[in-house]
């Protein structure tokens, strides 16, 4: 994601809905049926494409899996890739 700093407010409506401004809109890659995540961090909120966060999330859990595997280099992944889709064929 990119590293800037913007500014822009909303209005928090009855519901407690509110409007994500068009540029910070663009600025995290959604639209319209997308989801957002909220993380709230020492009294600040952070407002992330949910997509991108679960794939952040993902790759902090599989750092250092493919060291442990002994997966060094393209050739050894693609290896285990061919070695699990025989394995779901049989």
């Amino acid at each position: 994601m990119m590293n800037q700093t913007f500014i822009d407010n909303a209005k928090v409506m009855a519901k407690g809905q509110v409007t994500i401004p068009k540029d910070i809109r663009e600025i995290l890659g959604v639209s319209c049926g997308d989801r957002i995540t909220f993380v709230v961090e020492n009294g600040s909120v952070r407002l992330i494409n949910s997509a991108v966060y679960a794939m952040q999330i993902l790759q902090a859990q599989m750092e250092g899996e493919a060291e442990q595997n002994d997966l060094s280099t393209d050739e050894d992944i693609m290896d285990l890739v061919k070695d699990v889709r025989a394995e779901s064929v049989e």
